[in-house]
């Protein structure tokens, strides 16, 4: 980073800067760069699969009758299963 350029910065942010502080931010200004560019040597991994579905499909089938399905219930009323009031 030049000298030029941290004043530009300096400038552009309405920052009143000494010349130890455009030393200091350059250097670490720097340094951020050289961080970001250790982040381009890293190697690209492909992305893990998006989910998908592990449900069985909902298909309709030849069931029991309402008749078949209530012979063997205790209880029913108005052709459906009768159980105990839940409070």
């Amino acid at each position: 980073m030049t000298d030029t350029t941290t004043r530009r910065y300096a400038r552009e942010s309405e920052h009143e800067e000494n010349e130890h502080e455009r030393e200091r931010f350059a250097e670490q200004f720097g340094e951020i760069l050289a961080a970001f560019e250790t982040l381009d040597e890293v190697p690209e991994v492909e992305p893990e699969p998006d989910l998908t579905n592990v449900m069985r499909g909902d298909d309709v089938e030849e069931s029991l009758s309402q008749k078949e399905t209530l012979q063997n219930a205790p209880e029913t009323e108005d052709g459906q299963f009768k159980g105990p009031r839940v409070s």
